[in-house]
């Protein structure tokens, strides 16, 4: 009995370690500066921006460190998709009216919609491949 409780406790050390170290090294994150081709939205121009068209907007904040890490990940997008798609960030700290109006509840979240509508809802870091195909399900990249 007693060896299982000695192993289950270096367990749980080597767990808090481990924690502590993943913790260190989201901290140490550079920010990437965000691509001129993303369209930052409002709770005021929200509506008109994506009114028409593909529109993937990102719900995120600045001290989350899982959306830091999908920024680089829609630069590329941005850039891959030359248009077809308009990408956007509502940064949900600063524009809660929005982030609430489509119940954001974790981020990141992305919501694609199509000429208004909420097509398609993905909720965590996701890879560039991953949204070019949930992009090319719905359109013709």
């Amino acid at each position: 009995m007693w060896v299982t409780i000695v192993l289950v406790s270096i367990l749980l050390v080597l767990f808090g370690i481990l924690i502590m170290i993943a913790r260190q090294r989201m901290k140490s994150l550079k920010d990437v500066k965000e691509s001129e081709k993303i369209k930052i939205l409002t709770d005021l121009n929200f509506q008109n921006k994506i009114k028409t068209g593909t529109v993937l907007v990102d719900f995120w904040a600045a001290w989350c460190m899982p959306c830091k890490m999908m920024v680089p990940v829609l630069n590329d997008l941005a850039d891959e998709t030359n248009g077809k798609v308009t990408i956007a960030k509502v940064n949900v700290d600063e524009q809660k009216a929005t982030a609430a109006k489509f119940g954001i509840r974790s981020i990141p979240t992305m919501i694609l919609f199509q000429n208004g509508r909420e097509a398609k809802r993905i909720v965590g870091v996701k890879t560039k491949d991953y949204l070019l195909k949930e992009l090319d399900r719905r359109i013709n990249l």
